[in-house]
């Protein structure tokens, strides 16, 4: 039982520890590699637009594709959202699966991280790691998977090529050690009007 105690204490140390190092990264303007609820993401400050041009400058991607954000809590959407949709609590409220909702009018986000029509990914992470750095940093965090534009998803860290791995500023140390598959989240396209379409 001891032993048992004694590991879940030390996955609290390398969270806390983790969490502290990515806080300090994101400040700065910084990359961070890290686990979500679904697969491992490279993450930034989701207001930084230089922050936000790096990744996709590290994922050799496109930057007319929008980007997910991670946030804490469905409180604080009208945030990020200039209507929100009331469904969109109810969505969330009884989504079983991690789920990205895409709303329309986005705003107080770097200009890089919207799609068409000032549009924005948002999710609400129940994985413990990623509420408490959300809640923690206080402003929205870029997720989007590790891996460059066209490759294979990363399912665990493992799988993640090591030019991903080296071309962040801080790597979580945290599940490195996890090998089970993760996949990435569901996703819906919220209209305004509350109507909305499943997208994945």
């Amino acid at each position: 039982m001891s032993s048992k105690k004694e590991e879940i204490q030390k996955n609290r140390a390398q969270q806390e520890a983790d969490i502290v190092q990515c806080l300090k990264t994101l400040s700065a303007g910084g990359l961070i590699l890290y686990p979500t609820d679904t697969v491992w993401g490279i993450g930034c400050d989701a207001t930084n637009e230089e922050a936000v041009k790096r990744v996709y400058q590290l994922k050799q991607r496109d930057d007319s594709k929008s980007l997910i954000v991670l946030i804490d809590s469905a409180d604080h959407l009208d945030h990020y959202v200039v209507d929100v949709p009331a469904i969109a609590r109810e969505l969330i409220d009884v989504a079983v699966k991690p789920l990205t909702i895409i709303y329309e009018g986005a705003y107080n986000l770097a200009p890089n991280v919207l799609g068409a029509e000032d549009s924005v990914g948002i999710r609400i992470p129940n994985d413990e790691f990623c509420h408490r750095l959300c809640e923690r940093y206080g402003k929205p965090i870029v997720s989007t998977s590790a891996n460059v534009s066209g490759q294979p998803t990363a399912k665990t860290f493992a799988d993640i090529a090591p030019a991903i791995v080296d071309g962040v500023d801080y790597a979580v140390e945290y599940r490195r050690g996890d090998n089970t598959p993760h996949q990435p989240s569901n996703i819906i396209l919220l209209s305004r009007d509350g109507t909305f379409k499943i997208i994945r």
